[in-house]
């Protein structure tokens, strides 16, 4: 029976990387992996997959107007990947719901749980409440040795804790911390 899974993590956890190699996994036993990624995840180009350590892979770009359910139905595929998840709206994370029961297709949506306020994404909301199972991909923080959980804004090399929830950037603008760091530098902000 098929599940819808989310799989999350803070930046830098190799979210991507996972989807790219559960991908090369399914191919390499000649299986058929579709992938997703919503166009607003621009970094390394729309409509790819890349990890950090440089391997890419092409993808279904996710639009407002985009039905996945129907790409899904038509292909057939064996699994469906979504990478940077947390971008879904409520309505596609119903969609791969419905991948999931309808079409007994697996799911594995990936993504971040919170943006750098601690506060959810629309799509990690849902996905929270609306998957089968939900597991953590892990990273160390940045700043001790504890497991990172939260996303810590940086504008040249200065944490910020104020400003639009999505603002599309690599370790240039991310770190991965533990909650306890990232209080202190948010302490140190407000009293700065």
């Amino acid at each position: 029976m098929a599940k819808l899974y989310f799989r999350y993590g803070a930046m830098n956890s190799g979210k991507s990387i996972e989807v790219l190699r559960t991908a090369h996994n399914y191919e390499e036993q000649g299986k058929q992996a579709l992938l997703f990624t919503p166009a607003i995840d621009d970094r390394y180009g729309v409509g790819a997959i890349t990890s950090r350590i440089g391997i890419r892979k092409e993808a279904v770009i996710v639009t407002a107007k985009l039905d996945m359910f129907k790409i899904a139905e038509r292909e057939r595929p064996d699994c469906i990947l979504v990478d940077e998840a947390q971008f879904l709206n409520e309505n596609q994370v119903k969609a791969l719901c419905d991948i999931v029961d309808e079409l007994n297709i697996p799911v594995i949506a990936y993504g971040l749980r919170a943006d750098f306020q601690g506060k959810l994404f629309e799509g990690s909301y849902h996905l929270m409440a609306l998957a089968d199972k939900i597991e953590e991909v892990k990273t160390v923080c940045w700043r001790c040795e504890r497991k990172a959980t939260m996303n810590m804004r940086c504008k040249d090399g200065i944490p910020v804790f104020e400003g639009e929830q999505i603002m599309i950037g690599g370790n240039e603008s991310y770190l991965p911390v533990c909650r306890k760091c990232y209080g202190q530098a948010r302490k140190e902000a407000q009293h700065g």
